[in-house]
């Protein structure tokens, strides 16, 4: 039990190596307890023990964020967010248990050859958690690196080979508190610094060009006030006057709104009651007196669906671009819908119970067919990824029709303090492996245009109601990892396994 508690209290340290405190090497060195903890491990169920705690400290601390979701609706008490937290991290704790027990099984009597299987391990664990049961992919180990220059290895071996290199870094520290390891370590850590460099030095070079004048408009609107009743009408007040162009401005702009900005469907008014038509007329207004006749709006909305066209059976969270004069040009629906948020599995039996799911509303959301480009005027060929869609390295983009930049709209809301950054942090590591920049537009923060090299070009902090205004930035042509996704970093895992049995049959 005591290096359990240890292996628990490793992983607590660890989540805050993550935004928003930051301190990436707190990350490193828990991961190096954590391979240290379960290398001298007495037996694998011990090890998987210890990999299990780590995992429930840090997904319970990092993930705290949901926690504060369920203080923003009343279909259930709010202590049951710390349920949720609790009952996820048992869930997740087990990918971490499980490159524990790999670790432990292929090489634990070979500091170098553990240290080479943990990484693969964990890089195939962290693969499995975005996958298994819808996936969820939530701060992988690799974006801890974002702030380094280990970061632009990410457009060569993606998300997950990059936890692999902070798992090798955890490893090399690992090591070096040996002395028969410390020239391993060495060797490794000058290894890590010729691939970061040599990632550097091979990244592709930014076109000078810049696309069209963007404004980024973040009203403020904070979940208690979005869907209270009345609230409609003054929302849509302050996300346009943000949006207006100023006196005598004519330039053609492309306006970005948030999420759900238009909160009233913007199709089939049939399946509107007379309240929400007349809701839907102000919104005509409001967009028309907003917007020149060049300008485009990307904005989030909600549809209904019907099979009858008299009542409602389903709805979609969708983006759409619209003229002036509210004309639809594009629309995508969100294809990776968030369990309990925006449907509730299992519904007969869990709504028997008393469960209910986050967003408002009974209907559940029906998922749309994934990621699609849209060529549009002003906007040019643009990819959409809807909320935590942009979290899922190697699935944000159509690779047959590869668009020039993503559009993320996002509800951060509903997140408190730490989810806005850590979701940040994650599409600035979208934005490296694809070699594309991603605009996002959030009512409460952080609203950022990140550039194609994960750097972020300008931003509006938590709390702040605002606007960005700025040139979208070039594209990097199609990175190798743009080309074969998420192939490269389980490829990168075979060859540290690979490694690991070569470094253990050496050494007998």
């Amino acid at each position: 039990m005591k290096f359990l508690g240890f292996a628990f209290l490793a992983g607590l340290v660890s989540a805050l190596g993550f935004q928003p405190v930051g301190w990436w090497p707190l990350s490193v060195l828990a991961v190096a307890a954590l391979i240290e903890l379960v290398r001298r491990a007495p037996s694998q169920r011990a090890a998987l023990a210890r990999g299990w705690g780590f995992g429930m400290g840090h997904f319970t601390l990092g993930l705290n964020w949901i926690a504060t979701a369920f203080t923003y609706q009343a279909a259930m008490p709010a202590w049951l967010g710390w349920v949720a937290v609790v009952l996820l991290s048992l869930y997740l704790a087990i990918y971490p248990a499980l490159a524990a027990g790999l670790a432990w099984r292929t090489g634990r009597k070979r500091p170098l050859s553990f240290v080479l299987a943990f990484a693969a391990a964990w890089i195939a664990t962290e693969w499995l958690r975005a996958t298994m049961f819808t996936g969820f992919a939530w701060n992988p180990l690799g974006v801890v690196l974002v702030p380094t220059g280990l970061s632009w290895l990410a457009p060569w071996i993606g998300t997950y080979g990059l936890s692999g290199i902070a798992a090798l870094l955890a490893g090399a520290l690992a090591l070096a508190l040996r002395a028969e390891g410390r020239r391993h370590a060495a060797i490794l850590v000058l290894v890590l610094i010729g691939a970061g460099t040599l990632g550097w030095a091979c990244r592709s070079p930014t076109p000078a060009r810049e696309g069209p004048q963007l404004r980024i408009v973040q009203p403020n609107i904070g979940q208690q006030d979005k869907w209270s009743p009345g609230f409609e009408a003054r929302g849509l007040a302050r996300l346009g006057a943000l949006s207006r162009a100023a006196p005598g401005g004519d330039a053609p702009r492309l306006l970005i709104w948030p999420e759900a900005a238009v909160t009233e469907p913007l199709q089939d008014e049939r399946l509107l009651s007379p309240a929400a038509q007349g809701q839907l007329a102000m919104t005509r207004a409001v967009v028309g007196r907003m917007m020149t006749s060049r300008d485009l709006l990307l904005t989030g909305g909600i549809t209904f669906e019907s099979s009858d066209r008299l009542r409602a059976t389903g709805a979609t969270n969708s983006i759409f671009a619209l003229t002036p004069d509210m004309r639809i040009l594009a629309r995508y629906d969100k294809a990776h819908l968030v369990p309990y948020g925006e449907y509730l599995p299992m519904r007969p039996i869990l709504s028997a119970i008393g469960l209910s799911r986050l967003a408002p509303g009974d209907l559940d959301f029906t998922p749309g067919p994934g990621p699609r480009t849209a060529t549009l005027p002003l906007a040019g060929r643009v990819g959409f990824q809807l909320c935590y869609e942009i979290i899922f390295s190697g699935n944000v983009v159509d690779r047959a029709n590869r668009p020039d930049w993503i559009f993320n709209p996002s509800n951060d809301a509903w997140f408190g303090g730490w989810g806005p950054p850590q979701h940040l942090a994650q599409a600035r590591l979208r934005a490296l492996e694809e070699g594309l920049p991603i605009v996002r537009a959030t009512p409460t923060g952080i609203s950022a245009v990140i550039d194609a090299d994960g750097r972020i070009v300008k931003s509006l902090p938590l709390g702040a109601a605002g606007v960005i205004d700025a040139r979208l930035p070039a594209a990097h042509a199609a990175t190798l990892f743009a080309r074969l996704g998420n192939i490269l970093p389980l490829a990168f895992a075979f060859c540290l396994a690979l490694g690991a049995i070569a470094v253990r049959r050496k050494a007998r």
